[in-house]
């Protein structure tokens, strides 16, 4: 993880916003980016004033997106890169307008609010050329890459089957008046999904990107447990894989009693992978008739993808400010080889093509829990 250090602007995560302090924390942590222009809020002075507050010059705290985009693309010592950290409904134009001023993109999870915006930001990507990297960070983490691994090399076998979760309770109660719970139940700003595009999303490319397959069709039922919520709290989703697997994926934000439950396990006709979030360094490994053991972080036997991930030895907890800042070395090889005429380096950064994946696959969950369930392909009425 070595380079030149890239130039880096934020649109949004201004004071408040959690995840804005995350992406700042994780861009600094592998010291390949600084951040040096961004918009953090649509009320010009609050964008200024928390840009100051960052040591940034006045003259690159933007009032908006648009005077961001077209400032930073007359400079000569322009941005290298925007990272989108606004709600959903502000990722689609900030991203347009940054890839067509011939700046790259680092965007949050679900890519937008609509199959048709991230299909429009496919269109985009292709016709400039430029780096586009999506945020799924989980697939940062060292022995998340060591289970893609592990399948990849058949050690496995065929795959059976996929079962993903991600429960939380921070919503088992109406939180309104709360800034991060406002704009994530409402449709207007999160889009068509809440638990569905907030976290199930995050679950979904997580079995994807470790089984290196998607789903061909789900099966979905979506419920609203808090009174007056307009959006899903939870949801159960039955999945038929490419590959033959069959599966389930639950995501939940009324699950009392649970933090972050991020959870993965893929069986095969040989062996069998387990892996939780909540203990992010250690894998359940299991081979068909043998006693199950867990791997480590660091330790014997990981892949070379698993090691490159890791950045200090076992026993030393690593977990999400490093899963996520793996995501943002990565995005420097890229856009850094992009901007110095070079060839792609191999990458298994998301990207917008995981993005349109993610739409349609909360398109999907939504027709069938809107049809009592039915089962829906994942590229029905796809354009």
């Amino acid at each position: 993880m070595t380079g030149q250090r890239l130039k880096l602007g934020m649109v949004g995560g201004g004071d408040g916003a959690f995840i804005g302090g995350v992406h700042r924390m994780a861009a600094r942590l592998d010291d390949r980016w600084t951040l040096v222009a961004g918009a953090f809020s649509s009320d010009a002075a609050r964008s200024q004033a928390f840009g100051r507050s960052l040591g940034l010059d006045a003259a690159r705290c933007y009032g908006d997106w648009r005077a961001m985009a077209e400032g930073e693309a007359a400079r000569p010592d322009r941005i290298d890169a925007v990272a989108i950290v606004t709600p959903n409904h502000l990722h689609h134009g900030p991203a347009r307008a940054f890839l067509d001023a011939g700046i790259a993109v680092i965007c949050d999870k679900p890519l937008t609010t609509t199959l048709a915006d991230a299909l429009d930001l496919a269109k985009t990507v292709e016709r400039t050329g430029l780096p586009f990297v999506l945020t799924h960070n989980y697939s940062g983490y060292a022995m998340v890459r060591q289970m893609r691994a592990m399948v990849a090399e058949g050690t496995l076998g065929a795959l059976r089957v996929v079962q993903a979760e991600y429960a939380q309770d921070w919503l088992a109660t109406d939180q309104s008046g709360n800034k991060q719970a406002d704009w994530r139940g409402d449709p207007e700003r999160a889009g068509g999904g809440g638990a569905l595009g907030d976290i199930a999303t995050h679950a979904y490319h997580l079995a994807a990107f470790v089984t290196g397959q998607t789903a061909q069709a789900i099966s979905a039922e979506t419920s609203r447990f808090v009174p007056g919520r307009r959006l899903d709290d939870d949801v159960q989703i039955r999945l038929r894989w490419a590959g033959g697997a069959r599966g389930q994926l639950w995501a939940s934000q009324v699950a009392i009693g649970v933090a972050n439950g991020l959870r993965l396990r893929v069986y095969g006709d040989k062996a069998a992978l387990e892996w939780a979030q909540e203990e992010p360094d250690l894998l359940r490994f299991a081979r068909l008739g043998e006693a199950p053991q867990i791997l480590r972080r660091g330790g014997p036997g990981m892949s070379a993808a698993a090691q490159a991930a890791s950045r200090i030895p076992a026993g030393h907890p690593e977990g999400y400010l490093e899963g996520f800042a793996q995501i943002y070395a990565d995005a420097a090889d890229l856009i850094g080889a992009h901007k110095a005429g070079l060839p792609a380096p191999a990458s298994m950064l998301p990207d917008v093509r995981d993005g349109v994946d993610g739409m349609r696959f909360i398109q999907a969950a939504l027709a069938s829990a809107a049809a009592d369930g039915r089962w829906v392909a994942l590229n029905e009425g796809a354009a």
